[in-house]
């Protein structure tokens, strides 16, 4: 049975403050534990006014106090960013914090231009080279699988489970060739998502964590009682996408009835493009986007995404997505 699950960015909306939003953040962690979600992730963004899940192990740690069950992670981190020694001792901190619960999502993609690089003190690009090594290390931090000349406290020995994310091929043939499980952004990124997936589940090779191939997928889900209002809901993080890729990105703006009609056809086209894993419309709408998503990909589980200006809006859409996926599935 399909599991489903939710990324957050902890979006900053236009008007709101950073504490509204990891407010609304952990409120939405506790919606999503008592509808029966399986985890709840957040992404490692830096330098954007819009996004507050920069320093992702501490808004992991205020998710982890605010829910009792749900298993909370990274979607993901971004290993050039970091040292694998620095991510081991913050996620065996998160473990012993919240044991059984940790996952730690590892990516590839710097996602930063220079001012960041120097910020950070490191060649990013550079430091992106060297990422297969990287994981290989941070695993063995955690494990103790291999002979290293310094141990992680917290870190060592901590019950993390890895997971490899990607929205290219080279994140499935890395998973892969480590048995770990995979999780593609489909939801910004669909372009490789069935090339990625056939390498991946033809190439896995069984691990001491995974005997076989597990695939997540993310994809944007709005949700509501008319259609007209799901996509009233969704042209919040439509105008943040189209500002992003014209380089002036900012905070969360409010909805905008009709927005996309008002667009040049080129913006109307890289909307229409990232909505090929997307699901905007009635409960019955979205559940028969889910599930010609599933039925494409084969999914083990789907990662519901997608901002919404007013936090509220998120949970009902949540929600009404999960009750309507669960009646499909009784019936």
């Amino acid at each position: 049975m399909t599991r489903f699950s939710v990324l957050d960015l902890v979006p900053v909306r236009e008007g709101g403050t950073l504490s509204e939003a990891f407010a609304a953040t952990a409120e939405l962690a506790r919606a999503a534990e008592r509808i029966g979600c399986k985890r709840f992730w957040v992404a490692e963004h830096h330098a954007m006014d819009g996004i507050a899940g920069g320093a992702t192990a501490v808004v992991l740690a205020h998710v982890g106090h605010a829910t009792s069950t749900i298993r909370i992670g990274s979607g993901g981190i971004m290993l050039p960013n970091h040292t694998p020694f620095q991510i081991a001792e913050q996620f065996g901190t998160l473990d012993a914090l919240f044991p059984g619960r940790v996952d730690l999502g590892l990516g590839r993609a710097p996602g930063a231009g220079p001012e960041l690089q120097r910020a950070l003190r490191k060649n990013l690009h550079q430091a992106a080279e060297y990422f297969p090594q990287d994981v290989i290390e941070l695993r063995a931090l955690l494990t103790g699988d291999c002979a290293l000349p310094i141990t992680a406290t917290p870190g060592l020995g901590a019950k993390v489970e890895l997971w490899m994310l990607g929205s290219s091929l080279f994140g499935a043939q890395l998973a892969a060739r480590l048995g770990l499980p995979y999780a593609f952004a489909a939801h910004f990124a669909p372009d490789h998502l069935d090339a990625a997936l056939a390498l991946y589940r033809r190439d896995f090779q069984p691990s001491a964590a995974l005997d076989r191939p597990q695939v997540m997928v993310a994809m944007n889900v709005f949700a509501a009682d008319t259609e007209a209002e799901a996509r009233l809901l969704a042209s919040s993080q439509q105008q943040s996408f189209v500002r992003l890729r014209s380089g002036n990105p900012g905070k969360l703006p409010p909805p905008v009835a009709g927005y996309a009609d008002t667009l040049p056809a080129s913006a109307q086209a890289m909307l229409a493009h990232l909505g090929q894993a997307s699901a905007v419309g009635t409960p019955a709408q979205v559940r028969e986007g889910i599930a010609a998503l599933i039925a494409r990909t084969g999914a083990d589980e789907i990662m519901l995404c997608g901002a919404t200006y007013e936090p509220e809006a998120r949970i009902r859409s949540l929600e009404l997505t999960l009750e309507a996926c669960e009646k499909a599935l009784v019936g």
